[in-house]
């Protein structure tokens, strides 16, 4: 099996991830000889995991059981960068294919532009699980990859935005996120997130930006979870929510739904969001108002981070939790 690594703190028995790809008949990619099937869902991964329960842990930092792969069961670890730099010295590595020759055009340009160092290639080109209808998956790292990435995605020689027709192939994309709020203010959320598509085969990409290596932000936090909870929030503070995990200080407006006694209570405490969720990062701007739906937890933690705050993980299996914008 592949995992997906989620987050940047892990407990020193495992990374925290999730199952991303595992072998099945039924799947469309080749790996080691064996057919795969791509899962895009965190929670399936309980599921997959059934028969490895050693892959189920709590986490402290997120306040809940989670999935990951024990340490001394690690085969190969994918790096991101290194898997950037091994592609542009031998391109020969890729199918050749029209998404493989915009992928590689891309890499050229951050190579060119000193990027190579803050921006790497992710999902199905990092570990060799391509075809070709494969998105291309990019991630940056820290200030500098961030603004080398804003900088990639403006050249329209490589990236063109979503707009016109193709906002609807984005709608559909992104639908299952609609709860809670209308196309319109989707539509100006998803423009604010690295994304687009590619100018000669016209394949998704995005790019997730991750926080610089060396980031202590979230270390030593300690997560507890009081229950559910759904709110209308303002973003008071989106400085650091352009980087996964965001963190954005919120004000809550109202509540409307709960699984906690005396909701009210809790709103006028809950000061931050945390996201896991990629497609949170970077979508909100401090003044939005935004619809919540998430696990309302205590957070003890250096500075600002700690109190109550609403946390959005993929590792839930009873609903999803999601924050759209409303105005």
């Amino acid at each position: 099996m592949i995992f997906k690594v989620i987050g940047d703190v892990h407990p020193g028995t495992h990374f925290l991830g999730y199952v991303k790809y595992y072998p099945d008949a039924r799947g469309d990619r080749q790996l080691f000889g064996r057919t795969y099937r791509q899962n895009s869902v965190v929670s399936k991964a309980f599921g997959l995991l059934a028969d490895r329960p050693e892959c189920y842990l709590y986490s402290p930092s997120l306040g809940c059981v989670i999935t990951g792969v024990p340490r001394e069961d690690i085969v190969t670890h994918y790096s991101c960068r290194q898997t950037l730099a091994a592609l542009h010295q031998d391109p020969d590595l890729l199918a050749p294919t029209a998404v493989s020759a915009d992928l590689l055009a891309i890499i050229d340009w951050i190579v060119a532009a000193g990027a190579a160092d803050v921006i790497g290639v992710t999902g199905s080109f990092l570990v060799g699980a391509c075809n070709a209808r494969s998105d291309i998956d990019l991630v940056c790292y820290g200030p500098r990859g961030y603004q080398a990435a804003q900088a990639l995605f403006a050249e329209r020689t490589l990236i063109r935005p979503y707009e016109g027709e193709t906002l609807t192939r984005l709608y559909v994309r992104r639908a299952k996120y609609m709860v809670g709020g209308s196309f319109d203010a989707l539509m100006r959320q998803e423009a604010r997130k690295l994304q687009g598509l590619t100018t000669g085969a016209g394949a998704h990409i995005n790019c997730e930006p991750l926080r610089a290596d060396g980031d202590k932000t979230f270390a030593g936090v300690v997560a507890k979870e009081v229950g559910a909870i759904s709110v209308l929030a303002r973003i008071t503070d989106h400085s650091e929510g352009l980087t996964t995990p965001a963190h954005y200080g919120i004000e809550v407006e109202t509540v409307t739904e709960s699984t906690v006694d005396e909701p009210s209570v809790f709103a006028r405490r809950i000061t931050h969001l945390r996201s896991y969720l990629g497609a949170y990062t970077g979508a909100f701007r401090t003044g939005d108002v935004v619809y919540v739906s998430g696990r309302l937890v205590h957070i003890q933690g250096p500075d600002a981070h700690s109190g109550f705050g609403i946390e959005l993980t993929p590792w839930s299996a009873a609903e999803s939790f999601l924050a759209n914008l409303t105005r």
